[in-house]
């Protein structure tokens, strides 16, 4: 069984699918890392404005040297919607989201582009989003919870910015999958959400058995 699940910046997907994967026994894979290991290499050598090193970079990428608490910062955030925007690093890493998702048993995976690109024939799909401002208030009281510096204006509108660079890339646009079900999260606690996420979900799989 594969799980599908797409949507904007802290809308939520990411712990939803980590509940998901956790209460099915599933693999699963934060694509979003995957950029964000790009952008944080680019931005160690200096060359984030280099298309080329950063193709380079998600060519020898290796999902198992992923640190996720490491690459959570806001720079490296900016960083990874930067990246993701370059058709060649998207292609880079297509094979290697496939690959994850091919596991006997299937995969939860989520990120931008996993139901209408990396997994277009998965059959429970989930398009999880939120109000930018709800949004915004999630990354902020995450980022000062780190021990980041923060500030809500800005985190709003970095929110936007990346809102607008995820839906008007070239390639492998931020959008909803035809076939999958909507989730708004912006009136929902976790545990609401992660409830009407597997309802989804096995509504979606009783119908493709």
């Amino acid at each position: 069984m594969i799980i599908a699940i797409d949507g904007p910046a802290a809308s939520g997907k990411g712990t939803l699918a980590r509940r998901l994967a956790a209460h099915f026994g599933l693999p699963h894979l934060d694509t979003g890392l995957l950029y964000r290991a790009v952008g944080a290499q680019c931005l160690a050598d200096g060359r984030l404005g280099d298309e080329a090193a950063s193709v380079a970079v998600a060519e020898d990428l290796d999902v198992r040297t992923l640190d996720p608490e490491a690459l959570r910062t806001a720079a490296i955030g900016e960083a990874a919607s930067v990246v993701a925007a370059r058709p060649g690093v998207r292609a880079a890493l297509l094979d290697l989201q496939r690959r994850f998702a091919a596991q006997p048993g299937g995969a939860v995976l989520d990120g931008r582009d996993i139901g209408t690109v990396i997994c277009p024939d998965a059959p429970a799909k989930l398009f999880v989003t939120a109000s930018p401002e709800v949004r915004a208030e999630r990354r902020y009281k995450e980022l000062i919870g780190r021990g980041e510096p923060a500030r809500f204006e800005d985190v709003l509108a970095d929110i936007r910015i990346r809102d607008a660079r995820d839906s008007g890339r070239a390639s492998a646009p931020l959008a909803m999958a035809e076939d999958a079900a909507l989730l708004d999260t912006t009136q929902l606690g976790i545990e609401e959400a992660f409830a009407a996420a597997l309802a989804l979900v096995d509504s979606a799989t009783s119908r493709h058995p």
